[in-house]
């Protein structure tokens, strides 16, 4: 159609023999203009159409969120490797060893989050981290982690450029996967000889948190040299010094002041330090269009300023959306999920300090980190799918969570030696509610790693080296891969009803009906090896075609059940 509107509109001489008055052909060429017009917004609205066209529509409750350190990942640029000559020795896996944002970008290109049913990545903060090494008691240690912010207007280059952050964004979002970044408004990095604290109207430096009440975890360092932004303050601050003076020597000081300008100007914000990061992070939304920020230390700010928070990001994402109508992927809200260290999905919707509670999901947040699921993972699947369904699903408290096994800073992880990688997938990918792998989970990465000191064991490299050549974690990264696609294809599996069929065999099914989507699936467990026979009437209807997804075969429902022959103990029936 396009290519027959621009012929007439090139060949227009024959209506000079038809339309000898001018102000005809004038409202013919105009006609002519607003068709073709109109055909440029089909053209767009079919491209928007067409980044929405996956397989199974995205919401965040059923996300399978892929976890990892910036750092220990990939390396796709040995060139960024060392910066700001941070060459000092360091205690084991303390120091910086070349895992950057490109090296992500190639993993999505690869295919490897997708063949993962990874449909959003977090990675920790990238901002610019302090330059020089604190001595912890085991040894002098970096800010390769990205939790030591230096300046949060700026990448770290051991990270990656602004470049390679937009094209790892682009490249995620072309493979249906949401980006979320790591946000930190507690505390600046530790002060070094090279790194000063920032002023006292900025932070504080004492005392230490008690953790005893509302206060003692909230007006306090988390640890000792761990300066703490003073977030409750309401007087107005100046930028620091040392990044003004920062600014101007990259040449960018005026910029930044315009915008904070214009920040201050539109929202009526007090000049105060929170309101100032608020800023710094929301600007990576505006900039970048990513989907969501996971907020470090939740339970160590005030609740209103991740209200605050959550108001920007909001607005942030917004006007990303307006900017960039052709690469918007769905109508989901920013995800904001927080760490609000000991919350558990008994909780449900309050954290309780013992003198205060707090519901987090009243003042900006979408979902929690559970810390809870670890420990009933130890439990038989029925246990836990029947829990977590009558908790997300039951009543009408509306909140949502992020289940994990293990994480970076988690020194009891579910399956610390790695003898339980199989269980690991089928209770964390296919329990209610969104799921968090750490790096490495997939492919049973070593958590215990000689020589090293506190959490340093649970960020060693990821063992691309064992995927690529050891036969084992081969069969259990397809064990991972397999079950994660059909989380991925089934909106039923983390965010449906789940319902037991049968305890022995353990066969249950999940439903989901909301807002014009439907799904179901039916899944096996603890099966037998080879010949095995499944009710499936309550899903499923005789003559309807199913496939097996775990062994990729095809069965036809007759007489309410299916008989099938695998030599794998699960089975997730899918209707083709």
């Amino acid at each position: 159609m396009i290519k027959l509107i621009s012929k007439n509109i090139i060949s227009l001489d024959p209506f000079q023999n038809y339309f000898v008055n001018p102000a005809i052909k004038i409202l013919i060429l105009s006609i002519l203009f607003l068709l073709l017009l109109g055909c440029d917004k089909a053209l767009k609205k079919e491209i928007v159409e067409l980044n929405t066209s996956q397989k199974t529509p995205f919401i965040w409750d059923n996300a399978t969120v892929y976890f990892l350190l910036t750092d220990r990942f990939n390396n796709g640029n040995n060139q960024n490797d060392v910066n700001f000559e941070r060459t000092n020795k360091t205690a084991k896996l303390r120091g910086f060893k070349g895992g950057d944002i490109k090296g992500i970008t190639k993993k999505i290109e690869e295919g490897y989050f997708s063949d993962l049913g990874v449909n959003a990545i977090w990675f920790t903060p990238i901002v610019e981290q302090i330059h020089g090494s604190v001595d912890e008691g085991t040894g002098n240690t970096y800010g390769f982690h990205g939790y030591w912010a230096k300046d949060w207007t700026a990448l770290d280059p051991n990270f990656g450029t602004r470049e390679e952050l937009k094209e790892l964004v682009e490249k995620a979002h072309q493979n249906g996967i949401r980006i979320v970044l790591d946000g930190v408004i507690n505390h600046t990095g530790p002060v070094t000889e090279i790194d000063p604290v920032l002023p006292n109207n900025w932070v504080r430096t004492q005392p230490q948190c008690d953790y005893k009440s509302y206060k003692g975890t909230t007006a306090c360092t988390l640890v000792k040299n761990l300066p703490d932004i003073l977030t409750e303050s309401n007087e107005e601050v100046e930028v620091p010094k040392y990044l003004a003076e920062k600014w101007k020597s990259e040449g960018r000081y005026e910029q930044e002041m315009k915008e904070l300008n214009t920040f201050f100007e539109r929202t009526g914000y007090p000049r105060t330090p929170h309101h100032y990061i608020i800023k710094w992070l929301t600007d990576y939304i505006t900039e970048f269009g990513i989907d969501g920020y996971r907020a470090d230390t939740v339970k160590h700010l005030e609740e209103s300023v991740w209200a605050e928070f959550d108001d920007q990001c909001d607005f942030a994402f917004s006007e990303w959306k307006k900017n960039n109508p052709n690469k918007v992927l769905d109508n989901n809200e920013f995800y904001l999920v927080g760490e609000v260290y000991g919350y558990g999905i008994s909780s449900e919707n309050i954290y309780d300090f013992g003198d205060k509670k707090v519901n987090y999901f009243k003042n900006g947040f979408n979902s929690l980190i559970n810390f809870e699921f670890k420990y009933d993972a130890q439990k038989e699947c029925e246990f836990i799918f029947s829990k977590y369904n009558e908790k997300l699903q039951g009543g009408s408290k509306k909140f949502g969570v992020l289940n994990y096994l293990t994480s970076h800073d988690d020194g009891s992880p579910f399956d610390k030696e790695r003898e339980k990688s199989y269980e690991s997938a089928v209770k964390l990918l296919l329990s209610p509610g969104a799921a968090q792998i750490y790096y490495g989970d997939e492919s049973a990465r070593s958590l215990i790693i000689e020589g090293t000191e506190g959490d340093a064991t649970l960020r060693s490299f990821m063992n691309w080296n064992e995927i690529n050549s050891d036969k084992k974690t081969q069969e259990i990264l397809s064990h991972w891969q397999k079950i994660g696609q059909f989380r991925n294809n089934h909106l039923a599996v983390g965010a449906g009803i789940h319902k037991m069929i049968s305890k022995s065999p353990y066969i249950f099914s999940r439903t989901y009906d909301k807002e014009d989507l439907s799904d179901k699936a039916i899944i096996g467990l603890d099966l037998n090896k080879g010949e095995k026979k499944m009710d499936v009437t309550s899903v499923f209807k005789d003559g309807d075609v199913l496939v097996d997804a775990y062994s990729g075969k095809e069965i036809t429902v007759r007489k309410g059940s299916v008989q099938l022959n695998t030599p794998f103990k699960i089975v997730l029936l899918e209707k083709k």
